[in-house]
């Protein structure tokens, strides 16, 4: 320990005096970012002789700039690329994607599309530089100018905590500025403070700040030091304390996470129940294409954005109406064709629209085959909003959530504050009434029937942001959606919600301790039997067949 000091202390003071001598002659350190140290360096790299290849990772060791942590971390995880013509090196996440981050120099970087049969080869390590590697990126990580990347590597130290470290921490806590990237550094100090021989100084107050951080890591920290031989019994009491507090953080984090999963499932059972809510609902049609709808939705997403391969950020906000007009249109398509000739007679018109739904399916493999196709989804609803190291909830479903309240907000309006919803609820509640006021009750059927369908598009395109597209996509959500308009009350939009929030919920809470396919099976059961008591749900609406 006392030569890896000493030998550290050299290699600094060697730094400074080659630095002041570029200072005093006006010219350059060798680690400055030129091009040519950096292609002397990558020449070093691609070399099969791997005390070569030290050499010229020890020689980008010294530079600063983001670049070098991305290479050494490119490195230790098998992306990172020699292309041996045009002596370029590019991180690529794997062998078969043709989109990589070209490294220009130290200090540049920009994403490039790699041509077809370009002769890229992986540069290669061992054991012994991957163990260089790792403390290379440990402490270069501490320089780089993304907050996000800086995060995790002090989560490293704070996980795996050195003594030897402590220099660099307290030196990267000094000069930095955001308040969060303070405190974990403050955090990762006092973990490696807390398990470093000799003394500690006020135990209380490492624990302490070890134990209030919400670091789910830290638990490991203070169970290396209650293992330490001589810990006093009031610091051995103060430690087991501060692992029940993390712990208790720790079950609250993991409640508010199961929450917001079972309302992010429920805001995807309410988009794909609010049409049928219509359909079922409102005009007593059992539609089982309703998933079918849903499934085009998806695949009107994917063909919009192959439509517009250079505006993916904008792709989703032409799809939603694109979603909505195209399964409406055959909606009222299979309205005017099949439906209307089958009101009255529940089992017929399910027979009826469980046949349309094969032949939707087979209509969607014919023409785009029987492979699942992948729908990208734009950079703002990509990551996760970090709550604290325990808990994040990812873009993508918050998005959801709040578009599905917004979708249901606005079916709302258009039943209560629209002609066509003033008509749709009077021809519900008596046809032959609505007829001799006016109302063409057979044009506000279809109209209600499109409706309908072409929220299952929009729930469609919402999917194809948490999922492949498939023919069967709809299939997942055909029963889940009759429980939940069942279980709410038949065409009553708010039991819609409340249902399908609850049985969300309801579903990943069980999940944990039965399992999937169990907790299913326990809600569909818990339906089974609540039926047999409110047979109309929990909100009953009176419409054309409940009181048949």
């Amino acid at each position: 320990m006392l030569l890896k000091t000493i030998d550290m202390k050299c290699k600094s003071i060697k730094l400074m005096l080659l630095a002041l001598f570029s200072v005093l002659f006006h010219t350059q350190p060798v680690w400055a970012s030129s091009n040519v140290s950096f292609n002397a360096a990558i020449d070093q790299l691609v070399q099969d002789n791997f005390d070569v290849k030290r050499q010229g990772i020890e020689a980008l060791s010294s530079a600063d700039g983001t670049s070098v942590f991305i290479m050494f971390d490119a490195m230790l995880n098998g992306h990172l690329y020699h292309h041996p013509d045009s002596n370029q090196v590019y991180v690529k996440e794997n062998a078969s994607s043709n989109k990589a981050l070209h490294i220009v120099s130290l200090t540049d970087t920009k994403t490039v599309e790699i041509a077809e049969g370009s002769p890229l080869k992986k540069i290669r390590v061992n054991n012994n530089l991957r163990s260089r590697l790792q403390e290379l990126i440990a402490i270069k990580g501490l320089t780089v100018d993304d907050i996000d990347i800086k995060k995790k590597v002090v989560r490293e130290f704070i996980r795996a905590p050195k003594v030897e470290h402590v220099q660099h921490l307290e030196s990267a806590y000094v000069g930095e500025t955001n308040s969060s990237l303070k405190a974990l550094l403050n955090i990762a100090i006092a973990s490696a403070t807390l398990n470093a021989p000799g003394d500690k100084g006020n135990i209380s107050d490492l624990l302490s700040t070890v134990s209030h951080s919400g670091e789910i890591e830290t638990v490991g920290v203070i169970k290396q030091y209650l293992s330490t031989p001589g810990i006093t019994p009031n610091d051995k009491k103060i430690a087991q304390s501060a692992i029940k507090r993390i712990e208790g953080k720790k079950k609250r984090n993991k409640l508010f996470e199961n929450i917001f999963f079972g309302l992010s499932l429920g805001s995807v059972l309410l988009l794909a129940s609010i049409g049928l809510a219509i359909t079922f609902g409102v005009m007593g049609v059992i539609n089982m294409a309703h998933g079918e709808m849903i499934m085009l939705g998806a695949y009107t997403t994917y063909v919009v954005q192959q439509i517009m391969p250079n505006a993916l950020q904008y792709s989703l906000w032409v799809s939603i109406p694109a979603a909505f007009i195209v399964t409406a249109l055959v909606g009222m398509l299979i309205e005017r064709l099949v439906i209307r000739h089958l009101y009255g007679r529940p089992l017929e018109t399910l027979l009826a629209t469980f046949g349309i739904s094969l032949i939707l399916q087979q209509a969607v493999r014919s023409v785009f085959s029987p492979l699942n196709r992948q729908v990208l989804s734009p950079d703002w609803m990509m990551g996760s909003l970090e709550v604290n190291s325990m808990l994040s909830l990812t873009y993508n479903r918050l998005y959801i959530l709040v578009f599905s309240l917004m979708v249901l907000f606005f079916v709302m309006l258009v039943m209560r504050k629209t002609s066509l919803g003033l008509h749709m609820r009077a021809v519900t509640q008596n046809r032959a009434m609505a007829n001799s006021m006016g109302i063409k009750s057979s044009r506000i059927d279809a109209l209600t029937f499109g409706l309908g369908s072409g929220i299952a598009g929009v729930a469609g395109v919402a999917l194809s942001q948490l999922t492949n597209v498939g023919p069967n996509l709809g299939q997942a959500y055909i029963i889940d959606s009759f429980m939940v308009v069942v279980f709410g009350g038949v065409g009553n939009l708010f039991g819609t919600l409340f249902a399908a929030m609850s049985l969300g919920a309801a579903t990943k809470f069980i999940e944990p301790y039965a399992g999937a396919v169990m907790a299913k099976i326990l809600i569909l059961v818990f339906i089974i039997l609540f039926i047999q008591w409110r047979p109309r749900g929990l909100f009953a609406l009176k419409g054309r067949f409940v009181e048949d």
